[in-house]
């Protein structure tokens, strides 16, 4: 992978995760602390190391805040941050990093950096205002024994991008299918994250492709979920934010099918149109593993390539569909993510 599409990458998968946490203060602006602990929940090197030196989500959101706090006092302020609430990034707009936490990204892939979180994560205990120093010694650690984590973890091989690329997705012959894969860290238990995916109920909070789930299908579903059980959705009516969404009455039904529930580590589903004719329905496939301080998952997209003379004329979009392609797994595994947080 080039430099220029890893630091993308990366830039993007950080930049949803920190204004995510930045979200949850009613900020508009992420800034380096955000930064931070996007990287504690990276799937790559970075947050692998950060976690292995006992450094989770909920402790370094605590630091965070009494770092602030402690700023705060310095000043002679008798007063502490709000208490922080859920996540309303998804539902929010005019998010941006601060221009410090924007000399980060830059200075990332600068001369032979490389780009990727891991170098992100090297700049950012360097960043010269000390701040992710104090909140690092507030979590019983130094920049140094950071770095040396880091340098264990072999930040330079060749790994799968930080968020997502386009990738393979397993027993499928890629030479006929639009194939996109990312992966996601999920501070949570395997066996919890297993039973969240392979719900049919959570498959809106997901995938926003879902609105709902027809409630007659639902109460047919077996006590227990089987390979092949088949759900009726719907496509959703409003944006996150409640904008009203535009959907053409052929594209309004969705029919939901578990294909695969291999508890622990795999769940495969199937996504159709109904109502059109030739529809290209779309595979995801999940694949988890236990790691620590939580669950590595990576997630893969896949539908049919148009055949015969319709697959020419498409030809031509193939790059636009695979991007397209990553954007939707980009936003299931934030969602996911999300979902625990």
């Amino acid at each position: 992978m080039n430099k220029f599409v890893r630091a993308a990458q990366t830039s993007h998968s950080l930049s949803l995760t920190a204004m995510e946490e930045a979200s949850r203060e009613g900020l508009r602006a992420a800034d380096i602390e955000h930064m931070f602990l996007a990287l504690v929940i990276d799937a790559q090197p970075a947050g692998h190391a950060l976690r292995s030196l006992g450094i989770d989500l909920d402790s370094a959101r605590r630091a965070v805040k009494e770092q602030h706090d402690a700023q705060l006092a310095s000043l002679g302020i008798e007063a502490s941050f709000p208490e922080a609430g859920r996540i309303v990034f998804h539902e929010t707009d005019g998010y941006q990093w601060s221009p410090r936490a924007l000399d980060v990204i830059a200075k990332s892939s600068r001369h032979r950096n490389t780009g990727d979180a891991a170098a992100v994560l090297r700049e950012l205990v360097a960043e010269p205002s000390g701040l992710i120093n104090d909140i690092l010694a507030r979590l019983d650690t130094t920049s140094e024994a950071v770095i040396e984590r880091l340098n264990q973890h072999d930040p330079f091989a060749e790994k799968s991008a930080p968020g997502g690329g386009i990738g393979v997705l397993t027993g499928v012959s890629v030479t006929m299918r639009i194939v996109g894969s990312s992966e996601t860290f999920v501070p949570a238990p395997l066996n919890e994250v297993w039973v969240f995916l392979a719900d049919p109920t959570h498959v809106p909070m997901w995938d926003p492709s879902i609105g709902s789930i027809d409630s007659t299908s639902l109460d047919a579903m077996p006590g227990s979920v089987w390979e092949g059980s088949v759900w009726e959705g719907a496509a959703p009516t409003s944006h996150p934010n409640g904008k009203p969404m535009r959907i053409k009455s052929q594209f309004r039904r969705r029919s939901i099918e578990l294909v695969a529930a291999h508890r622990p580590d795999r769940i495969t589903w199937n996504f159709g149109y109904p109502d059109v004719a030739r529809s290209n329905p779309v595979l995801t496939e999940f694949s988890l593993a236990a790691t620590t301080g939580g669950t590595h998952v990576r997630i893969s997209k896949s539908r049919p390539r148009r055949q015969g003379w319709r697959g020419l004329i498409a030809m031509p979009l193939r790059p636009i569909q695979k991007f397209l392609m990553w954007i939707a797994v980009s936003q299931t595994a934030s969602a996911i993510s999300r979902a625990f947080r």
